[in-house]
């Protein structure tokens, strides 16, 4: 399904289940850089906007109400994500308002968040550069749910997963023959059954049938967890 489709329901989903202030925040504050932000890197990545809430509220350390820019829950973790912009967030920022935003930030870290702060300006240059910390980010925390039973995953397979992950999404076999001390049969094997699974992806040589390296894919549908 089209993005503009999926992201139109996904807004009236959050709109229809908020009143009073939180559903006037929520079609004040997803403006251009928030919906930048959906478009270029969390869709991309996800296909989805799965657990992930815009604006949402949580109190600050004085107990006032307060909207992160998107919040992203899968279980006991936390993300908070905030898109920003250099105007309003440094240039445009008296001591004051700077000094709240810092105290809020740690606030966030206190109650469990884990906070992602994306420029404005590199979803404009380069989402993809975005995209790539994202999952480097992401994926060791969706791992340890991963091997704690949500998917039935072998030993092996695991371990070329986590491999995947520190490589930025991106593996060739030659990675997983020296680095688990297998055979190149016996990788290809795995390779092809986490194909078969969904976790990973073929990438071709150009001008060529020959398979040159794996493509870490994420996905979110019941639970499932890189």
């Amino acid at each position: 399904m089209a993005f503009a489709e999926e992201h139109h329901k996904w807004l009236e989903y959050h709109k229809k289940r908020r009143a009073g202030e939180r559903k006037d925040r929520l079609e004040r504050g997803h403006r251009h850089g928030e919906q930048m932000f959906v478009e270029r890197v969390w869709w991309p990545i996800f296909g989805n906007m799965d657990d992930l809430h815009p604006e949402y509220e949580v109190a600050d350390w004085r107990g006032m109400p307060y909207f992160v820019d998107f919040v992203w829950k899968q279980g006991q973790v936390k993300f908070a994500i905030e898109v920003k912009g250099y105007g309003p967030h440094v240039a445009k920022t008296d001591r004051t308002r700077y000094r709240q935003e810092l105290n809020r930030e740690t606030y966030l870290q206190i109650a469990g968040y884990r906070i992602v702060a994306v420029p404005y300006d590199e979803l404009e240059a380069a989402p993809e550069l975005i995209i790539s910390l994202l999952k480097a980010l992401l994926t060791p925390c969706l791992l340890k749910n991963m091997a704690e039973g949500s998917r039935p995953f072998t030993r092996i397979e695991a371990d070329i997963l986590r491999m995947a992950s520190r490589k930025n999404g991106y593996l060739k076999p030659v990675d997983v023959v020296r680095g688990l001390g297998l055979d190149p049969r016996t990788v290809r094997k795995y390779l092809n059954a986490l194909c078969e699974k969904g976790k990973l992806k073929p990438i071709l040589q150009q001008g060529s049938n020959r398979v040159c390296r794996y493509e870490l894919i994420p996905s979110f549908t019941d639970n499932e967890l890189w």
